[in-house]
């Protein structure tokens, strides 16, 4: 199954966050136009498996953005690193992907122009998306005009904060700075309570939410005490998964700015 989505359409675009196929089957049902196909979100996710990719390209006919990102932590990467990021670009290719998403910094916190160039130039035709390393460099100015530089297509950004409702005015002027030459996304910590106030302050045409909710384990046996990561904090008896009524809430938010 391919991708319907026309990028150039008028419309405010959704993109959704998942680390399931069954999360992206809910968010096209209930109208997001994207998502961004993660593992390990409790890290803030990393590329997900061969069988996952290809499984949501069957299964899904929205636009299809793949993570990549090989490990989680930091951004400055190894040469093995880089090599993983070259293969898993490929790998998301052949199985159909609309997409890809990375971000590649230098020690001293810059973007890594050169490398991100070349995974740019071997993504394509798929579109690129520099992900939320670009929150964690020294100048967001300086950033962008590097993101820029490197042919990719979007910055994905919170603004240089935690969450995009911190710092709202760095988004709208990035969202200026860029103009016509890159697409700025707004994404982290956008809900139903500041949508409405992000579209309307940033000038921003294409958001990144999540728009989860927790379900529980149909476990009837339950080994208590026991945590296959060692945190207590990551739930071994439920997870979250994307909820249908907060992404049709989300849709309905962005369609009145229409």
């Amino acid at each position: 199954m391919g991708s319907n989505l026309n990028y150039d359409d008028m419309r405010n675009l959704l993109e959704i966050c998942i680390d399931s196929v069954e999360s992206g089957m809910i968010a096209e049902t209930a109208g997001a136009d994207m998502v961004e196909l993660c593992d390990n979100l409790f890290e803030g996710g990393t590329t997900p498996g061969p069988g996952t990719i290809q499984a949501a390209r069957e299964n899904l006919s929205l636009g299809l953005n793949v993570m990549i990102r090989p490990r989680g932590g930091d951004f400055l990467y190894s040469e093995l690193e880089f090599s993983i990021m070259k293969m898993d670009i490929v790998e998301s290719k052949r199985a159909g992907a609309d997409g890809v998403v990375f971000g590649i910094l230098q020690a001293n916190g810059e973007i890594d122009v050169e490398r991100t160039k070349a995974l740019v130039e071997l993504s394509r035709p798929m579109r690129v998306t520099f992900h939320r390393a670009f929150d964690m460099t020294p100048d967001p100015f300086r950033s962008l005009e590097s993101v820029i530089d490197s042919g990719a297509d979007r910055i994905l950004t919170s603004g240089h904060a935690n969450f995009v409702h911190e710092n709202i005015a760095l988004v709208k002027k990035l969202v200026e700075m860029a103009g016509n030459r890159i697409t700025i996304m707004p994404g982290s910590g956008i809900d139903e309570s500041n949508l409405a106030e992000i579209i309307s302050n940033t000038g921003a045409r294409e958001f990144h939410l999540t728009g989860r909710s927790v379900m529980e384990s149909r476990m009837k046996f339950r080994k208590e005490g026991i945590y296959m990561g060692g945190l207590k904090e990551i739930p071994e008896f439920s997870r979250k998964i994307v909820n249908k009524k907060r992404i049709l809430a989300f849709r309905a938010i962005l369609d009145s700015f229409e």
